[in-house]
């Protein structure tokens, strides 16, 4: 039997990391609101350095070590504001190629505009425009912490594919390529034969139904 004060000790243990984890999800999220109640109008910088502890809140990614620069410029207006994101930085993954570990190069530039409004709900489920979002004029503040996630997906080239070395040739892992060409010069065969077989018994027997319905 397990003593008492050891089950009270791991549940201490997993409640605490629990908190702790909350705790850090929470305060990160809290580091990118913008309080733009006290910005003046006008031009205003921020910058955020991104890395893989960002993604802990939006679940498993296709990518890690992370190393991406966010820079936004937020310019105040009367009821809106002007949002620019410049995304800079890296992120490793594999290649669809071969499978190789990869490093990939991120650089994008996107651009945002919140404007405030009395039912944002309404008009965020009728607004067209992905580049337009509502938010309730009552607010002080608004997050970008999922602008920033979907920006730097945004970010990553669609092909991750290894780049080519001096010679023009594919730094690919080369077995795999090997096999991939194989695969290109001797395509696996399907004996349409093999279709069929288990099948020659039901052959005419469309037919067989046919004259035994005439007869009767």
């Amino acid at each position: 039997m397990v003593p008492k004060s050891r089950i009270n000790f791991v549940f201490w243990l997993v409640f605490t990391n629990f908190a702790i984890l909350i705790n850090t999800v929470m305060n990160q999220d809290r580091a990118y609101e913008i309080a733009f109640v006290g910005l003046t109008p006008g031009l205003h910088e921020f910058e955020y350095r991104i890395e893989d502890q960002f993604f802990t809140s939006f679940g498993q990614q296709d990518f890690s070590n992370c190393n991406t620069t966010v820079k936004l410029k937020l310019d105040k207006k009367q009821g809106f504001f002007q949002l620019h994101f410049d995304v800079d930085g890296k992120i490793d993954t594999l290649c669809d190629r071969c499978g190789n570990p990869l490093t990939v190069q991120l650089w994008d530039e996107f651009n945002l505009i919140v404007k405030l409004v009395s039912d944002p709900i309404t008009m965020n489920s009728q607004e067209e425009d992905a580049d337009i979002f509502y938010i309730d004029k009552g607010e002080n503040y608004f997050s970008i912490a999922t602008w920033i996630y979907e920006f730097i997906n945004l970010s990553i080239p669609l092909q991750h594919i290894c780049k080519k070395n001096e010679k023009g040739e594919s730094t690919c892992n080369q077995k795999v390529l090997d096999q991939l060409n194989q695969f290109k010069v001797n395509p696996t065969e399907v004996n349409n034969k093999n279709i069929w077989k288990g099948l020659e018994k039901f052959k005419g027997l469309d037919d067989t139904n046919e004259d035994e319905v005439n007869k009767n």
